[in-house]
């Protein structure tokens, strides 16, 4: 994986948890926040980190911002600075800018005003949630650009014994298992005659609609 240089706007919970990952991945973080006490606690955990606020943009430019892989852009609450730091981002050559929305109409303005993505944090993980605890036997969703999904499931009662051949859900519902978890490791080596067990979880990708008819959801 190919290290990179991220410039972190913005140092809520949801700013931290990513430093906090960032870091783990080894990536070189600078992460700023208008908030002393913010920037404090993160300082363990980013390559380096500043007060100020993203709004100024001479305070921006003194970051160099064009150096950065990505600029991720993580306010909320205040959706007017995040729309201003977005744009002055991109005008003074980011690369590459990620903003957060907590609504749609935001994601449009985002992107309209130098935004290259617009994650929904509270949006994606109500949808992960609904479907998680709405279903028993689904235990991980990810949801992919278009149409397309990725469901951990646990295997079918009446699939046990069988092999990936035996029920034959791509010719069925178009839905192909693309990886088994066994003992909490994901193997991506998956055959024709791979057998199928209550002690392994699939991974499934497929239209939506398609997952939920194949596993009863």
């Amino acid at each position: 994986m190919k290290l990179k240089s991220v410039l972190l706007v913005g140092l809520g919970r949801f700013g931290m948890n990513i430093a906090r990952k960032l870091n783990e991945l080894g990536h070189e973080v600078m992460a700023i926040d208008s908030n002393e006490e913010r920037v404090n606690e993160v300082m363990d955990f980013v390559t380096n980190a500043q007060i100020g606020n993203s709004t100024n943009e001479a305070f921006l430019r003194s970051l160099g911002v064009k150096d950065y892989d990505v600029c991720i852009v993580t306010i909320g609450g205040d959706f007017q600075s995040s729309l201003e730091t977005t744009c002055l981002l991109k005008e003074l050559g980011a690369k590459k800018v990620v903003a957060r929305a907590e609504q749609d109409v935001q994601a449009k303005f985002l992107l309209r005003n130098g935004a290259d993505e617009v994650i929904y944090p509270e949006k994606q993980l109500g949808e992960w949630t609904a479907i998680r605890y709405s279903a028993d036997n689904v235990l991980d969703y990810i949801n992919l650009e278009g149409p397309c999904a990725i469901f951990e499931v646990e295997v079918p009662r009446e699939w046990q014994g069988k092999t990936i051949a035996g029920i034959d859900i791509r010719k069925k519902f178009g839905v192909n298992i693309i990886a088994i978890r066994e003992k909490g490791v994901v193997n991506p080596v998956v055959t024709p005659d791979t057998v199928l067990s209550r002690d392994i979880t699939l991974l499934a990708l497929g239209e939506f609609n398609a997952l939920k008819k194949c596993f009863n959801i």
